[in-house]
């Protein structure tokens, strides 16, 4: 009898945990996904529920004027190339970077790694600031080009980090059996440890893709013509009424209305939502796997 009340409460404690955890999993989830979901609902209200105040997680007055409005400005097209141009050529450039400057500093034979290593690690915590930053993009003559875009942010430290470390945590007898075979160095990285760390990859691959995809300020700062606007800085001209009188004067207002806001928002924002899930599957096992050792 004794056996079976422990068991009992054990059963109940175990419950009411349960129940504590996915609530609590729950209100999280639904503290994320509510700016998503008042987004998508101001978009395609109509503009009386918005002004109104009546909009919370479903669309009131259901029309498709704000985003009819977005999609039909040539502009929004333009900044959405520039910004995939930026954003695959960007990634691509940084996975590069950041494999080769990874796997050459995880080797313990490497003359003078870890005063590299230190270098690249000082950058992560002190830099020139944004005037010296400014000054040396201009002297380069990348100013209003969007190769300032990708350059100067080319290789992030901590996606190094996070890589050598990976690289650190594989056998090494991988390599000396490649050497004993005649590889080379190239060989070993693109035959051998690039297929071992596609997780990895991936996960790297979407923290960039997000970075350029969302990048705003080195916009800001760097791109004068506007038809070298990324989508963020666009999407900023829009928010503040610099150039959408048009679009206020559709809906009965000179003034950018709520709705037309949050349909930018919204175009800005689902293409880079539409990665993850191809990329989820890497994703946690990449991260999981390049954060093991320090």
């Amino acid at each position: 009898m004794v056996k079976e009340k422990t068991m009992t409460k054990k059963k109940e404690k175990i419950t009411v945990g349960t129940v504590v955890l996915y609530t609590t999993l729950v209100l999280i989830g639904f503290i994320c996904l509510y700016p998503f979901l008042n987004v998508l609902a101001y978009s395609f209200s109509g503009y009386n529920a918005v002004l109104s105040g009546k909009v919370t997680f479903f669309p009131i007055d259901f029309n498709l004027d704000a985003y009819k409005e977005i999609l039909h400005k040539a502009q929004i097209w333009i900044s959405m190339n520039v910004t995939i141009i930026i954003t695959l050529v960007g990634t691509f450039i940084g996975l590069i970077l950041t494999v080769f400057a990874a796997y050459g500093l995880s080797r313990n034979d490497l003359p003078g790694r870890k005063v590299l290593s230190s270098i690249i690690l000082f950058t992560m915590y002190f830099n020139g600031g944004i005037i010296p930053t400014f000054m040396v993009v201009k002297g380069l003559g990348m100013y209003d080009s969007l190769t300032a875009l990708v350059i100067p942010q080319a290789i992030n430290v901590f996606n190094f980090i996070v890589m050598r470390t990976f690289f650190r945590q594989l056998p090494e007898s991988l390599e000396e059996a490649a050497k004993i075979d005649g590889a080379s160095d190239m060989q070993i990285l693109v035959k051998i440890i690039l297929p071992l760390s596609v997780p990895i990859i991936a996960t790297i691959g979407l923290f960039y893709a997000v970075q350029y995809w969302n990048g705003y300020f080195d916009a800001l700062l760097y791109i004068q013509s506007p038809d070298k606007y990324t989508l963020q800085l666009r999407l900023r001209s829009l928010l503040f009424a610099d150039e959408l009188n048009s679009a206020g004067e559709a809906v009965g207002t000179k003034v950018m209305t709520q709705s037309l806001k949050m349909a930018c928002v919204a175009v800005s924002t689902l293409p880079i939502l539409v990665v993850y899930p191809w990329l989820q599957k890497y994703f946690v096992k990449g991260v999981m796997l390049g954060s093991v050792k320090g």
